[in-house]
Protein backbone atom coordinates (compact mmCIF):
# COMPACT_ATOMS: atom_id res chain seq x y z
CA UNK A 1 0.00 0.00 0.00
CA UNK A 2 2.86 2.60 0.24
CA UNK A 3 2.76 3.64 -3.18
CA UNK A 4 -1.15 4.50 -2.93
CA UNK A 5 -2.22 8.10 -3.28
CA UNK A 6 -5.75 8.95 -0.86
CA UNK A 7 -4.22 12.43 -1.10
CA UNK A 8 -8.08 14.00 -1.30
CA UNK A 9 -9.40 11.21 -0.10
CA UNK A 10 -11.92 11.86 3.36
CA UNK A 11 -12.53 8.80 5.94
CA UNK A 12 -13.91 8.73 9.24
CA UNK A 13 -12.55 6.37 11.29
CA UNK A 14 -14.65 5.71 15.20
CA UNK A 15 -12.30 4.44 18.03
CA UNK A 16 -9.38 5.72 16.82
CA UNK A 17 -7.23 7.23 19.55
CA UNK A 18 -6.12 4.01 20.60
CA UNK A 19 -5.35 0.09 18.97
CA UNK A 20 -6.92 -0.66 15.57
CA UNK A 21 -8.64 2.43 15.08
CA UNK A 22 -5.18 4.60 15.69
CA UNK A 23 -3.52 2.14 13.31
CA UNK A 24 -5.75 2.28 10.79
CA UNK A 25 -6.77 6.33 10.87
CA UNK A 26 -2.58 6.70 10.91
CA UNK A 27 -1.55 4.42 8.13
CA UNK A 28 -4.54 6.42 6.04
CA UNK A 29 -3.27 9.48 6.87
CA UNK A 30 0.92 8.35 5.87
CA UNK A 31 -1.13 7.66 2.24
CA UNK A 32 -2.10 11.24 2.07
CA UNK A 33 -6.06 11.10 3.12
CA UNK A 34 -7.77 13.48 5.53
CA UNK A 35 -8.88 11.55 8.33
CA UNK A 36 -11.67 12.51 10.94
CA UNK A 37 -10.30 10.92 14.18
CA UNK A 38 -12.80 9.78 16.64
CA UNK A 39 -12.61 8.86 20.44
CA UNK A 40 -14.22 10.30 23.95
CA UNK A 41 -10.58 11.48 25.09
CA UNK A 42 -9.44 14.62 23.74
CA UNK A 43 -6.27 14.39 24.74
CA UNK A 44 -5.44 10.77 22.90
CA UNK A 45 -7.62 12.75 20.08
CA UNK A 46 -5.14 15.46 19.91
CA UNK A 47 -2.68 12.97 19.69
CA UNK A 48 -3.22 11.03 16.92
CA UNK A 49 -4.25 14.16 14.80
CA UNK A 50 -0.93 15.81 15.59
CA UNK A 51 0.82 12.55 14.09
CA UNK A 52 -0.83 12.70 11.26
CA UNK A 53 -0.86 16.16 10.48
CA UNK A 54 3.13 15.46 11.06
CA UNK A 55 3.17 13.15 7.92
CA UNK A 56 3.95 14.67 4.28
CA UNK A 57 0.51 14.69 3.01
CA UNK A 58 -2.24 13.53 5.57
CA UNK A 59 -4.57 16.56 7.28
CA UNK A 60 -6.92 15.33 10.30
CA UNK A 61 -9.62 16.42 12.95
CA UNK A 62 -10.80 15.75 15.88
CA UNK A 63 -14.80 14.96 16.68
CA UNK A 64 -15.46 13.47 20.52
CA UNK A 65 -18.82 11.88 21.09
CA UNK A 66 -20.10 8.89 23.36
CA UNK A 67 -21.38 6.33 20.79
CA UNK A 68 -23.54 4.89 23.51
CA UNK A 69 -26.01 7.40 22.66
CA UNK A 70 -27.82 7.50 19.54
CA UNK A 71 -28.17 11.18 19.86
CA UNK A 72 -24.84 11.51 20.51
CA UNK A 73 -23.97 9.51 17.30
CA UNK A 74 -26.16 12.02 14.84
CA UNK A 75 -24.92 14.89 16.41
CA UNK A 76 -21.27 13.35 15.41
CA UNK A 77 -22.90 13.10 12.23
CA UNK A 78 -23.95 15.95 11.73
CA UNK A 79 -20.09 18.22 12.97
CA UNK A 80 -19.11 15.73 10.15
CA UNK A 81 -21.41 16.60 7.37
CA UNK A 82 -20.99 20.57 8.37
CA UNK A 83 -16.89 19.86 7.95
CA UNK A 84 -16.73 17.86 4.67
CA UNK A 85 -18.33 17.75 1.13
CA UNK A 86 -17.69 13.92 0.60
CA UNK A 87 -17.18 10.79 2.33
CA UNK A 88 -14.82 7.99 0.69
CA UNK A 89 -14.72 5.52 3.92
CA UNK A 90 -16.22 4.65 7.23
CA UNK A 91 -14.35 2.75 9.61
CA UNK A 92 -16.89 1.63 12.78
CA UNK A 93 -14.17 0.56 14.69
CA UNK A 94 -15.00 1.62 18.14
CA UNK A 95 -16.47 -1.14 20.52
CA UNK A 96 -15.92 -2.85 23.40
CA UNK A 97 -16.75 -6.00 25.54
CA UNK A 98 -18.47 -4.43 28.84
CA UNK A 99 -18.62 -6.98 32.12
CA UNK A 100 -21.42 -4.93 33.85
CA UNK A 101 -24.58 -5.45 32.18
CA UNK A 102 -26.74 -1.93 32.07
CA UNK A 103 -28.76 0.18 29.50
CA UNK A 104 -27.97 3.11 27.72
CA UNK A 105 -30.30 6.31 28.28
CA UNK A 106 -32.05 5.37 25.30
CA UNK A 107 -32.81 1.95 26.78
CA UNK A 108 -30.70 -0.19 24.95
CA UNK A 109 -28.15 -2.89 25.83
CA UNK A 110 -25.10 -0.94 26.46
CA UNK A 111 -23.18 -3.44 24.62
CA UNK A 112 -25.15 -3.81 21.31
CA UNK A 113 -25.31 -0.15 21.59
CA UNK A 114 -21.96 0.66 21.11
CA UNK A 115 -21.02 -2.02 19.21
CA UNK A 116 -24.17 -2.80 16.74
CA UNK A 117 -26.56 0.23 17.08
CA UNK A 118 -23.85 3.16 16.77
CA UNK A 119 -22.38 1.51 13.20
CA UNK A 120 -25.99 1.68 11.84
CA UNK A 121 -26.76 4.80 13.21
CA UNK A 122 -23.68 6.69 11.83
CA UNK A 123 -23.40 4.55 9.01
CA UNK A 124 -27.12 5.75 7.79
CA UNK A 125 -26.58 9.36 9.15
CA UNK A 126 -23.29 9.47 7.17
CA UNK A 127 -25.12 8.04 3.82
CA UNK A 128 -24.93 10.75 1.58
CA UNK A 129 -21.51 11.80 2.07
CA UNK A 130 -20.81 8.49 0.89
CA UNK A 131 -22.93 7.98 -1.96
CA UNK A 132 -21.04 10.84 -3.71
CA UNK A 133 -18.41 9.15 -3.64
CA UNK A 134 -18.91 5.52 -3.87
CA UNK A 135 -17.02 5.50 -0.28
CA UNK A 136 -16.40 1.93 1.99
CA UNK A 137 -18.84 1.22 5.05
CA UNK A 138 -16.14 -1.11 7.12
CA UNK A 139 -17.18 -2.88 10.34
CA UNK A 140 -15.10 -4.05 12.83
CA UNK A 141 -16.34 -7.33 13.83
CA UNK A 142 -14.79 -10.67 15.77
CA UNK A 143 -14.95 -14.55 14.94
CA UNK A 144 -16.89 -14.50 18.31
CA UNK A 145 -19.71 -14.07 16.05
CA UNK A 146 -19.22 -18.06 15.78
CA UNK A 147 -20.00 -18.87 19.00
CA UNK A 148 -23.96 -18.59 18.11
CA UNK A 149 -27.70 -19.19 20.13
CA UNK A 150 -28.56 -15.36 20.03
CA UNK A 151 -31.38 -13.96 19.44
CA UNK A 152 -32.28 -10.28 17.97
CA UNK A 153 -35.79 -9.85 19.50
CA UNK A 154 -36.19 -6.57 20.70
CA UNK A 155 -36.63 -8.13 24.62
CA UNK A 156 -32.93 -9.77 23.80
CA UNK A 157 -31.32 -6.06 23.38
CA UNK A 158 -33.33 -4.07 25.92
CA UNK A 159 -32.86 -5.83 28.73
CA UNK A 160 -29.76 -7.10 31.18
CA UNK A 161 -31.85 -9.54 33.02
CA UNK A 162 -29.43 -12.27 33.41
CA UNK A 163 -26.72 -10.22 31.27
CA UNK A 164 -23.29 -12.05 30.23
CA UNK A 165 -20.88 -9.83 28.85
CA UNK A 166 -19.61 -12.73 26.45
CA UNK A 167 -23.20 -13.39 25.21
CA UNK A 168 -23.46 -9.86 24.50
CA UNK A 169 -20.39 -9.18 23.19
CA UNK A 170 -20.78 -12.51 20.67
CA UNK A 171 -24.66 -11.36 19.98
CA UNK A 172 -22.87 -7.63 18.95
CA UNK A 173 -19.99 -8.96 17.04
CA UNK A 174 -23.00 -11.17 15.22
CA UNK A 175 -24.95 -7.84 14.67
CA UNK A 176 -21.72 -6.64 12.96
CA UNK A 177 -21.91 -9.20 10.17
CA UNK A 178 -25.51 -9.70 9.69
CA UNK A 179 -25.61 -5.77 9.54
CA UNK A 180 -23.30 -5.74 6.47
CA UNK A 181 -24.68 -8.19 4.39
CA UNK A 182 -27.69 -6.64 4.50
CA UNK A 183 -27.08 -3.36 4.00
CA UNK A 184 -24.84 -4.64 1.18
CA UNK A 185 -28.15 -6.21 -0.18
CA UNK A 186 -30.01 -3.34 0.12
CA UNK A 187 -27.61 -1.13 -1.52
CA UNK A 188 -27.37 -3.47 -3.96
CA UNK A 189 -31.32 -3.02 -4.53
CA UNK A 190 -30.74 -0.12 -5.05
CA UNK A 191 -28.00 0.13 -7.68
CA UNK A 192 -25.46 1.63 -5.42
CA UNK A 193 -21.91 2.10 -5.67
CA UNK A 194 -21.33 1.66 -1.95
CA UNK A 195 -19.44 -1.03 -0.70
CA UNK A 196 -19.87 -2.70 2.61
CA UNK A 197 -17.44 -5.05 4.32
CA UNK A 198 -16.79 -6.81 7.84
CA UNK A 199 -13.43 -8.00 9.12
CA UNK A 200 -12.17 -9.95 12.09
CA UNK A 201 -9.12 -8.29 13.47
CA UNK A 202 -7.31 -10.96 15.45
CA UNK A 203 -6.79 -10.95 19.07
CA UNK A 204 -4.93 -8.08 20.35
CA UNK A 205 -4.11 -7.65 23.72
CA UNK A 206 -3.46 -4.27 25.24
CA UNK A 207 -6.12 -2.66 23.11
CA UNK A 208 -8.81 -0.61 24.82
CA UNK A 209 -10.95 -3.70 24.30
CA UNK A 210 -9.69 -5.08 27.39
CA UNK A 211 -10.68 -2.77 29.81
CA UNK A 212 -14.47 -4.04 30.29
CA UNK A 213 -13.40 -7.41 30.16
CA UNK A 214 -13.82 -9.67 32.90
CA UNK A 215 -10.41 -9.08 35.53
CA UNK A 216 -8.97 -12.37 34.32
CA UNK A 217 -9.05 -11.45 30.55
CA UNK A 218 -6.85 -8.04 31.99
CA UNK A 219 -4.82 -9.58 34.00
CA UNK A 220 -3.84 -12.16 30.94
CA UNK A 221 -3.67 -9.07 28.33
CA UNK A 222 -1.80 -6.81 30.19
CA UNK A 223 0.97 -9.49 30.44
CA UNK A 224 0.32 -10.11 27.06
CA UNK A 225 1.58 -6.77 26.16
CA UNK A 226 4.15 -6.79 28.56
CA UNK A 227 6.18 -9.43 26.64
CA UNK A 228 9.08 -8.73 24.10
CA UNK A 229 7.66 -7.23 21.15
CA UNK A 230 8.97 -10.45 18.76
CA UNK A 231 6.96 -13.23 21.18
CA UNK A 232 3.93 -11.29 20.99
CA UNK A 233 4.01 -11.15 17.33
CA UNK A 234 4.35 -14.97 17.37
CA UNK A 235 1.72 -15.48 19.92
CA UNK A 236 -1.23 -12.21 18.69
CA UNK A 237 -2.28 -9.76 16.71
CA UNK A 238 -0.57 -6.21 17.06
CA UNK A 239 -2.80 -3.26 16.52
CA UNK A 240 -0.65 -2.67 13.51
CA UNK A 241 -1.97 -6.63 12.16
CA UNK A 242 -5.40 -6.05 13.17
CA UNK A 243 -5.58 -2.32 10.59
CA UNK A 244 -4.10 -4.52 7.65
CA UNK A 245 -7.30 -5.26 6.20
CA UNK A 246 -9.38 -2.42 6.47
CA UNK A 247 -6.47 0.00 4.72
CA UNK A 248 -6.56 -3.01 2.82
CA UNK A 249 -10.03 -2.58 1.58
CA UNK A 250 -9.39 0.96 0.98
CA UNK A 251 -6.47 1.31 -0.81
CA UNK A 252 -5.49 -1.44 -2.70
CA UNK A 253 -7.68 -0.46 -5.99
CA UNK A 254 -8.37 -3.85 -6.96
CA UNK A 255 -10.44 -5.25 -4.61
CA UNK A 256 -13.89 -4.60 -5.18
CA UNK A 257 -15.61 -7.24 -2.81
CA UNK A 258 -18.96 -6.34 -0.33
CA UNK A 259 -21.08 -7.90 1.47
CA UNK A 260 -17.96 -10.57 2.98
CA UNK A 261 -16.49 -10.88 6.02
CA UNK A 262 -12.72 -10.74 5.71
CA UNK A 263 -9.95 -12.35 7.89
CA UNK A 264 -5.97 -11.19 7.36
CA UNK A 265 -7.58 -9.38 4.37
CA UNK A 266 -9.10 -12.59 2.60
CA UNK A 267 -12.38 -13.24 2.34
CA UNK A 268 -14.07 -16.14 4.29
CA UNK A 269 -17.53 -17.24 5.09
CA UNK A 270 -19.32 -16.21 8.19
CA UNK A 271 -21.02 -18.27 10.59
CA UNK A 272 -24.43 -19.81 9.61
CA UNK A 273 -26.43 -17.92 11.37
CA UNK A 274 -24.78 -14.85 10.35
CA UNK A 275 -26.33 -15.81 6.78
CA UNK A 276 -29.54 -15.66 7.80
CA UNK A 277 -31.06 -13.28 5.66
CA UNK A 278 -34.72 -13.52 7.61
CA UNK A 279 -32.69 -12.68 10.61
CA UNK A 280 -30.86 -9.72 9.17
CA UNK A 281 -33.73 -8.50 7.76
CA UNK A 282 -35.40 -8.59 11.71
CA UNK A 283 -32.07 -7.22 13.42
CA UNK A 284 -32.64 -4.29 10.05
CA UNK A 285 -36.26 -3.50 11.25
CA UNK A 286 -35.21 -3.86 15.24
CA UNK A 287 -31.96 -1.36 14.53
CA UNK A 288 -34.67 1.27 13.19
CA UNK A 289 -36.95 0.99 15.55
CA UNK A 290 -34.74 1.30 18.14
CA UNK A 291 -32.10 4.31 16.65
CA UNK A 292 -35.46 6.28 14.82
CA UNK A 293 -32.88 6.32 11.58
CA UNK A 294 -34.25 4.67 8.68
CA UNK A 295 -32.05 4.14 5.26
CA UNK A 296 -34.50 5.04 2.84
CA UNK A 297 -33.00 1.47 1.40
CA UNK A 298 -35.87 -0.91 0.04
CA UNK A 299 -36.09 -3.98 2.34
Amino acid sequence: MEYVDLSGDTYVVTGSTSGIGKETALSLGRLGAHVVVHGRDEKRGKEVVNSIQGTEDGSAELRTADLSEVGQVRGFAEEVRGSVDSLDGLVNNAGGWFSEGRLTPDGVEYTFAVNHLAPFVLTGELMGLLEGSGGDVITTSSSAHRSGGHSFDVDSVTSVDGYSGFSAYCRSKLANVMFTRELDRRLRLADSSVKANCFHPGAVPGTGFSRGTPLPFRIAAKAASALPEPVVSALFSTPTDGAETPVYLIADPSVEVSGRYLKACRTTDPAEEARDDGKARRLWETSEELSGVSYGLTG
